[in-house]
């Protein structure tokens, strides 16, 4: 049909607190720990982090194999100090298939999901960003909007939150759009958003 829109459309929205125990629970495994999710409530990537409860751990890893945003093979080894604390991984997971400690934990140890998140708009393909909704959560933060995956692509732009929950920024992209060739990819904190609209081609 003459003048049909090839304009797609994909709505965002992860509210999901991080949790210190939401990929394994706190025990003292030699070697992996059982999973108690391996994916998240929005389909999309967290970072994992290390909750240690005592202090004689320094040193000591815990490596995390999975997924990045995308569906492709990553792996990140996240180093407990010698504190009980939580030590957040930098690395975007979509899927967790393992988590394995170094060496036995002196203290319970849990792995959890943290705080930073991404979604993918439309996989690893090419798309022309032409315009979006973001509505702000109670907390201002900075949304990035990546070509390619965040641990290896490249920041096109950013966009800012209020950070008066509920007040929504809309922006057109003019002409054809902004390109991403390695696909588009977004990354946000966790309260920052309440819900994010995307229209693409």
């Amino acid at each position: 049909m003459a003048g049909r829109s090839d304009v797609q459309v994909i709505t965002v929205s992860d509210e999901v607190a991080a949790s210190t125990t939401f990929i394994a629970a706190a025990a003292r495994p030699n070697t992996e720990f059982t999973l108690a999710n391996t994916s998240f409530a929005s389909g999309g990537a967290r970072n994992v982090t290390v909750t240690t409860a005592g202090t004689g751990d320094n040193a000591k890893t815990v490596t995390v194999v999975g997924t990045d945003v995308f569906g492709d093979s990553m792996t990140e080894v996240i180093v407990s100090t010698g504190s009980a604390e939580t030590v957040a991984g930098t690395k975007l997971f979509k899927t967790i298939t393992s988590a394995t400690c170094s060496a036995q934990y002196a203290a319970n140890v849990s792995v959890g999901s943290g705080t930073l998140a991404a979604q993918a708009v439309l996989g690893n393909n090419r798309v022309r960003l032409k315009g979006f909704s973001i509505v702000s959560g109670g907390n201002a933060g900075v949304i990035n909007f990546f070509n390619g995956a965040p641990e290896d692509g490249t920041i096109l732009f950013k966009s800012r939150t209020i950070g008066t929950d509920n007040t929504t920024v809309d922006r057109t992209v003019p002409e054809d759009g902004v390109l991403f060739e390695n696909g588009f990819v977004v990354n946000y904190t966790i309260g920052t958003i309440d819900m994010m609209t995307f229209f693409y081609a």
